[in-house]
């Protein structure tokens, strides 16, 4: 006689009864955090969403229509500008390269070197652009001259991060076979490393050279030149018909960008 066994009614459960206490846990600490920020700070909801309509009615009131006669301003000094990121971001990309081998621990092999640029990267990379800006502006004087050092001193850290990444990430087997057949270190950085991260090299630069371009912009607010110093200048004056065109300027500019990056 053969014993027949039942079908059981027990429901095998996706995710286990632990991470669903947690998940609940967690949600309900950031619903406490939000509710104790919001009477730390005297926040009031209801302000918040009557300012919706005052914000619609000044978008179409003040800011549209665009003064259009205000193009051939915006874009004389979105050229200079686009100039001072450019020039900050092939000058990011010229010292990136020497600190991207020098932060790698595949390419170089001094722990101590090692550390000391990783550490180098870090701290640049902790200082905000606009600081930077402000201590450049205050030795060097107003100018693009100093938007454009400023620019290169943070974005050549974070270039320097992202490639050396890239670089102790690389297959690692033609680097041995041209150490082997007795190749020196810049033989190996220029036939094994170069051919492995230069898409990566193109994409990241173009990437940085996007976030130049509006960087720039906030570094006119201090006196770094560009069209930040139009922005400036046009919100005193309450012409926002005007930040409307400049801001429509910027944004085709950014598009353009960013399709280029993408197409890369």
């Amino acid at each position: 006689m053969t014993n027949k066994k039942t079908p059981s009614n027990d429901k095998i459960s996706i995710v286990s009864r632990k991470f669903v206490i947690r998940t609940v846990i967690t949600i309900a600490v950031v619903i406490l955090l939000y509710i104790a920020s919001l009477f730390a700070t005297d926040a009031d909801p209801a302000n918040l969403i009557r300012g919706f309509a005052i914000l619609w009615d000044m978008i179409f009131t003040d800011f549209l229509p665009p003064d259009w006669s205000y193009f051939s301003t915006s874009f004389e000094y979105l050229v200079e500008t686009w100039n001072i990121a450019l020039l900050s971001t092939t000058f990011a990309a010229i010292v990136a390269l020497p600190l991207t081998f020098l932060a790698s621990n595949n390419i170089n092999k001094n722990p101590r070197l090692y550390r000391v640029v990783r550490n180098a990267l870090n701290f640049l990379r902790t200082i905000p652009d606009l600081i930077l800006a402000i201590l450049v502006v205050a030795f060097l004087g107003m100018g693009s001259v100093s938007g454009i050092i400023a620019l290169t001193i943070f974005t050549s850290g974070i270039l320097a991060k992202m490639l050396s990444e890239t670089t102790e990430g690389i297959n690692q087997g033609p680097l041995d076979a041209i150490t082997a057949s007795g190749g020196n270190l810049l033989q190996v950085i220029h036939y094994g490393v170069m051919p492995q991260i230069l898409p990566y090299y193109a994409s990241y630069t173009l990437y940085v050279l996007e976030m130049n371009v509006k960087a720039s912009v906030v570094l006119g607010f201090i006196g770094a030149g560009g069209i930040g110093q139009l922005l400036n200048r046009n919100m005193s004056f309450f012409r926002y018909d005007r930040l409307m065109m400049i801001l429509i300027v910027l944004f085709v500019t950014i598009s353009i960008i960013d399709f280029v990056s993408n197409r890369w």
